[in-house]
């Protein structure tokens, strides 16, 4: 099985570490992401509570984020393909407990994820 996506983002939200995993999941060479804003993964339709959440956390607000809970939300390929990802979020901090930005460590569940949706339409057909 290949890795899963790990992908480091510095206070801006701009990518600075990008590995295989994620170049198959998401499409994009690291050599093209890294230095890109996280937009390239974001839907359009939901970057702005994104960057509402990310600004608030790294001026210092608390996160329900970063704490080890799983999440799940969608995301893009670079094809323009619509992903369900699952991650964790670790937060980076500088040696004086500074954030500095975030790591995501993500999983491809899209197959899983339409799976359950179409087996929720049938269970909801059949009950008709």
């Amino acid at each position: 099985m290949e890795s899963d996506a790990i992908v480091a983002s510095d206070k801006d939200g701009r990518i600075v570490f990008w590995n295989p995993g994620a170049e198959r999941i998401f499409g994009y060479a690291s050599a093209h992401a890294v230095g890109q804003s996280l937009d390239i993964i974001i839907p359009e339709r939901l970057r702005k509570r994104h960057w509402n959440g990310y600004r608030y956390v790294m001026e210092g607000g608390d996160s329900r984020y970063g704490k080890g809970d799983l999440l799940a939300v969608p995301a893009i390929a670079s094809d323009g393909r619509n992903l369900s990802v699952e991650f964790t979020i670790v937060p980076l901090k500088s040696k004086a407990d500074d954030l500095m930005g975030f790591v995501a460590i993500m999983r491809d569940v899209t197959s899983r994820f339409e799976e359950t949706r179409e087996l929720r339409r049938k269970l909801a057909e059949a009950s008709k």
